[in-house]
């Protein structure tokens, strides 16, 4: 089968990258031919004309259009597969690769389509104003990217795109990584038999050596929404049990770390080499965001060396954790709980250890490559046999 990717990258390597990444390499591994059209943030995010140029074609792009019509018409592929389009590919290319008569399948990494900063966030806190009320202007509001130009232009992209129907009139499959974001996306009228869950995976799982670390690994960009206040608050509750962070900090928000407690340790950006070492001696994984996020790959990272996860007992951790089983829930944003379900685990070794296990064991079911090559080879084959009616 010949597959379209198409991404526009944020600039610098996220997550969601990585995902696209892997996925091509995993399509490429099951013998589909795979071409790539990639637009990228880089040198420009930040710049004024970066700021111009992606407030304009994120309602239309017309390089992206005329490449895609382009593309559609010399490689004519059989399904197009969509990560991220904003700013400068636009859901403008939509129609054409519709107009084509080319399934399009989007994959879904946050709330974009609902939110017009795709994360459902306001003041570091979870908000869903704009899927609520149906309309964009609360991110205008509430300033929500804390630039009233961006805020605008965010809001404006969302709307121009709701008003259209550029989704929900042209993507043929909503491949989301978690049941949370289907529900949310069937609150925002998009049909829910469009919708398919995906999840993230990750590549080479060998078995564990499931030693107990001694500390508790905290993984990701060291920011507010990410619950480090929260976190740092327990850490000086907890002054026996050890907190390595790894990853960096945002420059808002360095004054979390003015006065870090004792007991907390910053390794900063981690090589892959130094990242596996940093799992293995870890005893387990704490995620203490304030928002949804999407699908945190270092559930999976630390999973793959039988580690447990505390997480907030919210949107996909309900899915991604599972409770009592493969590590424990805390009452979002609750600094008493959070510090209950931090000493249970850290206090009882062996019911660490039996999470961990546990742990691995959903990570090999449902969250490798075997597991989820089998997934899209069975969306192919629908839109295959759908589109050769």
């Amino acid at each position: 089968m010949k597959i379209l990717l198409i991404h526009n990258n944020y600039g610098i390597y996220s997550g969601e990258e990585a995902v696209v990444d892997r996925q091509i390499s995993m399509f490429q591994e099951l013998g589909h031919q795979v071409s790539v059209y990639r637009k990228t943030t880089e040198g420009l995010r930040g710049t004024a004309w970066g700021n111009i140029k992606g407030l304009l074609q994120g309602f239309y792009s017309p390089g992206a259009v005329r490449d895609i019509k382009q593309i559609m018409q010399d490689d004519k592929p059989d399904v197009v597969v969509i990560h991220n389009l904003y700013p400068y590919i636009s859901p403008a290319v939509l129609k054409h690769i519709k107009r084509a008569g080319v399934p399009i399948v989007m994959v879904i990494h946050n709330y974009r389509l609902m939110c017009p900063t795709g994360l459902f966030m306001r003041n570091a806190r979870p908000c869903e104003l704009c899927l609520v009320k149906g309309n964009e202007w609360n991110c205008i509001r509430y300033n929500c990217e804390h630039s009233m130009i961006k805020s605008i232009g965010y809001a404006g992209r969302n709307w121009y795109a709701r008003i259209t129907k550029a989704y929900s009139d042209n993507v043929d499959i909503f491949a989301c990584i978690t049941v949370f974001q289907t529900q949310k996306l069937t609150e925002a009228g998009f049909r829910n038999d469009r919708m398919r869950v995906i999840p993230n995976f990750v590549e080479d799982v060998a078995e564990p050596t499931f030693k107990l670390g001694e500390y508790i690994a905290v993984s990701g960009r060291i920011s507010r929404e990410k619950g480090f206040d929260l976190l740092l608050e327990v850490a000086r509750e907890t002054p026996d049990v050890k907190y390595v962070f790894a990853g960096t900090i945002r420059p808002e928000d360095k004054d979390l770390l003015k006065d870090p407690p004792a007991n907390c340790e910053f390794l900063g950006h981690l090589s892959k080499d130094q990242l596996a070492d940093f799992y293995e001696n870890s005893r387990f994984l704490v995620i203490a965001s304030h928002w949804y996020e999407g699908f945190p790959m270092t559930i999976l990272d630390a999973s793959s060396y039988g580690k447990a996860a505390i997480g907030p007992g919210h949107a996909g951790f309900l899915e991604t954790i599972d409770n009592n089983i493969t590590g424990l829930h805390f009452k979002p944003s609750d600094a008493g709980d959070l510090k209950e379900k931090i000493e249970k685990l850290w206090n009882n070794p062996d019911l660490c250890m039996e999470m961990g296990k546990n742990a691995f064991l959903k990570l090999k079911n449902n969250y490798t490559t075997e597991a989820v090559e089998k997934q899209w080879q069975a969306l192919f084959s629908e839109l295959h046999a759908h589109t050769s009616h």
